[in-house]
């Protein structure tokens, strides 16, 4: 099932890739949907080629490789290191100031996402107290999810 983007986010997003002198093909459409219809699945670029190949089944690796790369150049996507060996992707948010923090259970690997920015205040003693601005971070909190907590703890 294909998401839809906007006509606004599709005329962006052509325009973001016209200026730096590539197109809105076919194939990097169908990367970004499944990107979108997969959002808060943080899939590597291999679990995306094996999306996409559903509905583009031409579509080869490097393809997926080349476009994740310019798409994490645009800012539409960001790669994510949730310390599995692996590089994920999720969608950039434009009303997010930051990324937001991401819960990821040791057990069975699942990953929640923390909405909100609990950091704020913490960033303002910071930028204070050692006069440095701070663009972005990202915080990963690593434990036991509730339902493995729940299976190691019967009885």
């Amino acid at each position: 099932m294909m998401s839809i983007l906007t006509s606004a986010q599709i005329n962006k997003l052509k325009e973001d890739l016209k200026e730096r002198g590539y197109k809105l093909t076919p194939q990097r459409r169908a990367i970004v949907d499944t990107i979108i219809d997969n959002e808060g699945s943080h899939l590597t670029v291999e679990e995306i080629y094996d999306q996409v190949k559903k509905t583009c089944p031409e579509i080869g690796l490097a393809t997926v490789y080349r476009t994740i790369v310019l798409l994490e150049e645009l800012g539409i996507i960001y790669k994510l290191d949730l310390n599995d060996g692996c590089s994920r992707y999720e969608l950039v948010h434009e009303d997010e100031t930051h990324r937001h923090h991401h819960l990821i259970c040791n057990n069975c690997g699942k990953v929640i996402e923390v909405q909100g920015d609990l950091l704020e205040s913490l960033e303002e003693k910071i930028e204070k107290g050692y006069k440095f601005k701070i663009k972005d971070h990202s915080v990963k909190f690593f434990g036991i999810c509730e339902e493995c907590y729940k299976k190691d703890n019967k009885d």
